[in-house]
């Protein structure tokens, strides 16, 4: 590849943090608002909702390989594991295993169950982000109570031995509460929530190309889930409030989407990460890999010696933009780049691109001459 003259257009390849909207999922907005009843209502406009709103559980439930009542729909990911984390715990304390790489979305809720005198053990992970069956193993004990383990982790793309780990902890005690947070695994992986062996599974619209503030939690059908969210007792009295039917609708319609193209775009996806983890490798001197290549969409890279936030600012006055980690750090340093246990310049350098429905090799290309750029214009910070 060249170096050229880099075009002023914008080129996304953030998307692990959030997908543009489809069409198709913006269409089921307008077309839900229509029928605007109550889906709670006994009179026709509230039926009508609540007959569509039963057909978007369907269709998510059989994108997920579930039954339609396995589905609960939520405001989106940090809501579902809120509340399989708080409610799954039980209320009468004792021990709770999750990994050191987890989603704030998890671990903030962890704290809290920490406060409350529950113990905590954080599993290690290797230095591609794998947790290793046997640390789950050694932690389990005769007071565990909850399990809480990511499918896809959503800085390095590194996927977790969920169903090994499941079925090694129901062994060990069969009432344990097992959950996942599949939010960037959802329709990028193949996986059912049976074939992992889970209780609880969270899932999230907007990274399929729905709108932010929807998406759903899987509960697998006999297990007990007290409410997070206490009210009118809407979705079967496991979550109260108003079902959102235009969101709902417009994340039916992204999942039925992903779901016709999944094979095809996995293969897509992953072709495009490895031409960008080829083209960075090949003309970005001194930048390492840090992704194990498991999951389609994500690459993680550092360039040690230069500052991640620096690299994205400067790359997105050029039209080009990727985050330092996660976009939920909001400039924290990365506690899951942290648990790899890379030195201090690698992890100042670390930079996460992420791929989806409007990624072009042009994106890429136009990200490598970006960091051509920031190299010749930037700094270094080693001496």
């Amino acid at each position: 590849m060249e170096r050229g003259a880099f075009t002023r257009e914008q080129h996304y390849l953030d998307h692990a943090a959030t997908t543009p909207v489809l069409p198709a999922a913006a269409r089921a907005v307008g077309a839900a608002m229509e029928r605007w009843g109550n889906p709670s209502a006994q009179y026709s406009l509230g039926q009508n909702a609540h007959k569509e709103l039963e057909e978007c559980r369907r269709t998510v439930a059989g994108a997920l390989g579930c039954q339609p009542e396995e589905v609960v729909f939520t405001s989106g990911g940090t809501e579902s594991d809120n509340w399989a984390i708080l409610r799954g715990a039980g209320r009468r304390g004792g021990h709770i295993i999750t990994t050191a790489v987890e989603h704030s979305a998890v671990l903030e809720p962890v704290k809290e169950l920490a406060q409350r005198g529950f113990e905590v053990t954080y599993l290690p992970v290797d230095r591609a982000g794998h947790v290793r069956l046997e640390d789950l193993q050694a932690a389990l004990r005769e007071d565990t109570v909850l399990c809480s383990m990511m499918l896809v982790n959503n800085e390095l793309g590194s996927v977790q031995p969920v169903a090994e780990c499941a079925k090694a902890a129901k062994a060990f005690k069969k009432d344990v509460f097992f959950h996942c947070d599949a939010v960037q695994g959802f329709l990028k992986m193949p996986f059912t929530p049976k074939e992992l062996g889970v209780d609880a599974l969270s899932v999230s619209g907007h990274k399929l190309g729905a709108p932010k503030g929807i998406g759903c939690l899987y509960l697998k059908k006999g297990v007990k889930l007290p409410p997070l969210i206490l009210g009118g007792g809407q979705e079967s009295g496991l979550r109260s409030g108003t079902e959102p039917l235009p969101m709902i609708a417009a994340f039916a319609a992204a999942v039925e989407e992903n779901a016709q193209e999944q094979e095809g775009a996995r293969a897509r996806l992953a072709a495009l990460r490895d031409y960008a983890a080829k083209a960075l490798q090949e003309n970005i001197a001194d930048l390492k890999l840090l992704s194990p290549g498991d999951a389609p969409h994500i690459l993680a890279v550092t360039l040690p010696g230069y500052k991640s936030e620096v690299v994205v600012r400067f790359l997105n006055g050029l039209g080009v933009y990727i985050s330092s980690g996660s976009a939920c750090h909001k400039g924290k340093p990365s506690h899951v780049y942290a648990a790899l246990g890379l030195p201090k310049p690698w992890l100042d350098g670390a930079l996460r691109v992420s791929f989806g429905h409007t990624s072009t090799k042009e994106d890429v290309d136009a990200l490598v001459h970006g960091l051509q750029e920031a190299k010749a214009m930037l700094f270094t910070t080693l001496s």
